[in-house]
């Protein structure tokens, strides 16, 4: 380096006899020169951070001092790490910084609307107690027998689905109300509350609904009027021959797959959302694909073959499909009401079974016909009833297609399904898995253990049994077990190229002496005309 310049911080301090042990410094005003020189320098401030080092030691002195800590050797590189740490703080501004919203805040402001009494309700628990049983299911009970093997959700949140319930119950005009399940999505859940609504509710909706689809055929046949007065005006261009194959209809309201009515969430204390009636072709589509839901009612459903609606249309026939295959009851819990109702295959209604003795629990884990399907099956048309969709119509069609519809008509086959209450020991399994899989909640203590009913058809759907009491619930995806991957379905093969024929196939241009001649046979041709036209004048 050389000798140090008055303005370096070492100036000085290399000065012949020196010694730091001495008490008389010569040259002082050089060794002070060299004080100021080396604390100007430790007050250079960074361009980075904008600190300084003096400050930086001064600080971590002040620190050290202060907590004092065991081996301050060892992790004197820590405490500067903290005191520049210390130093980057948020620009003030002149506005008043929003208030950190703690999380459980958030969850208990959500959940606020569920712990509200209403004047009107005590007025609404009168009528119920005028109408008989309650229309709220009691949701901690059931939760109770489920927790015994382990199934359902936390009380707390089971307890905010009870209060969800009946904030439903008060605002809908609701005969009977079960907590059906919940569905998990990708982003959002789906809470499901599965509802009958009193007698001549429904109705005025399917009359809405019935008036919405003739105003819209209405403004379909006024637009097809419209195109066709301008295509005659211009060239007709050929018309197709395909003939869609016709509409399944919906089964009506409180019927089939359309018997209850089904309001869904996605978290206790947001409004409850009525899910629109399942159709048959909703039903056959679902089959086919499989998709996760995404917690949005509105987003579409992409898939090949493409589904006939969105999320809430394809979360309605998963509702319908695992009730369909999942509702089982004790045998003998439910009767027909009339013995002619028994012997039809198309029996809707049944009641509950008054002399129904319980088995025991062992006997309903041992044997799977002590259980019986109380919902009535899917049938592959997508319907629980079969019906021929060909319908006669001697009035707009000839006989000739009156004689192709009843041709058609005699090969459709009619499709049959398990009449209800069925057992469920008749249900084929997969593969090497049984459809059903039943056990006790406790080994430990028998007499009081509860029978819990698992399928392996739906997982996730789960039926329980002690005594008189039973329920049904799921908790899942919304997927159906498939022992293989899903494999979807493959697009229709592509459609064969138009026969060739003289007919389409185009002529060879004719060459100027073909033009010629065929010229002059026109002309011969004319003058053997007129010369006959001549000849026959004469004669008369």
């Amino acid at each position: 380096h050389g000798p140090y310049q008055p303005h370096e911080p070492g100036y000085g301090l290399d000065q012949p006899r020196y010694s730091p042990y001495e008490d008389v410094i010569p040259d002082a005003q050089a060794r002070m020169m060299a004080i100021k020189n080396a604390k100007a320098y430790l007050l250079k401030t960074s361009t980075k951070s904008g600190l300084n080092l003096y400050d930086h030691f001064a600080n971590i002195l002040t620190k050290i001092l202060d907590e004092q800590p065991a081996n301050i050797v060892d992790i004197i590189e820590n405490i500067s790490k903290d005191v520049k740490w210390a130093q980057f703080r948020k620009k003030m501004d002149t506005l008043r910084d929003e208030p950190l919203i703690s999380p459980t805040f958030e969850a208990a402001e959500k959940c606020k609307t569920l712990f509200i009494r209403e004047g009107g309700e005590e007025e609404h628990e009168e009528v119920e107690e005028e109408m008989g049983e309650p229309a709220l299911p009691n949701v901690m009970e059931t939760a109770f027998y489920f927790e015994q093997a382990g199934i359902g959700l936390s009380k707390d949140e089971s307890y905010y689905i009870f209060l969800a319930l009946k904030n439903l119950v008060r605002a809908q005009p609701i005969q009977t109300c079960r907590f059906w399940g919940k569905i998990l999505g990708l982003e959002m859940n789906y809470i499901i509350a599965e509802v009958l609504l009193r007698e001549g509710e429904g109705d005025e909706e399917t009359r809405e609904e019935g008036e919405e689809t003739t105003a819209e055929g209405e403004k379909e046949i006024g637009e097809t009027e419209e195109e066709d007065g301008e295509k005659e005006k211009e060239a007709e261009p050929p018309k197709s021959t395909y003939k869609p194959p016709p509409e399944i209809p919906r089964e009506a309201n409180g019927t089939g797959t359309n018997k209850y009515v089904y309001f869904v969430c996605n978290e206790p204390g947001k409004p409850w959302v009525k899910l629109p009636p399942v159709t048959p072709a909703q039903i056959v589509c679902a089959r086919k694909i499989k998709k996760f839901f995404t917690g949005w009612l509105d987003a579409p459903v992409v898939s090949f073959p493409p589904f006939p609606g969105n999320e809430a249309n394809y979360l309605r026939a998963q509702i319908a499909r695992i009730s369909a295959g999942t509702h089982v009851s004790p045998t003998g819990f439910y009767q027909f009401a009339d013995e002619e109702e028994e012997e039809e295959e198309g029996a809707d209604t049944y009641e509950e079974n008054p002399e129904f003795e319980p088995p025991p629990v062992a006997e309903m884990v041992e044997s799977l016909a002590t259980w019986a399907h109380h919902v009535k099956g899917i049938l592959q048309q997508g319907r629980c009833v079969w019906i021929n969709p060909i319908q006669k119509s001697e009035e707009n069609e000839e006989d000739d297609d009156e004689e192709e519809e009843e041709e058609e008509a005699e090969e459709q086959q009619e499709e049959r399904g398990p009449p209800l209450l069925t057992l469920i020991s008749e249900d084929e399994g997969m593969k090497d898995i049984p459809a059903w899989t039943a056990q006790a909640s406790t080994n430990l203590i028998p007499e009081y253990s509860v029978a819990i009913l698992q399928s392996n058809r739906w997982p996730g759907a789960y039926a329980f049994a002690s005594g008189r009491k039973f329920a049904n619930i799921y908790f899942g995806w919304g997927h159906k077990y498939n022992a293989e991957s899903h494999n979807p379905e493959m697009p229709p093969p592509a459609q064969a190229e138009f026969s060739t024929g003289p007919e389409i196939t185009e002529t060879v241009d004719p060459t100027v002496e073909e033009e010629m001649a065929f010229k002059i046979a026109q002309e011969e041709a004319l003058a053997e005309d007129e010369e006959e036209e001549d000849e026959e004048g004469e004669d008369d």
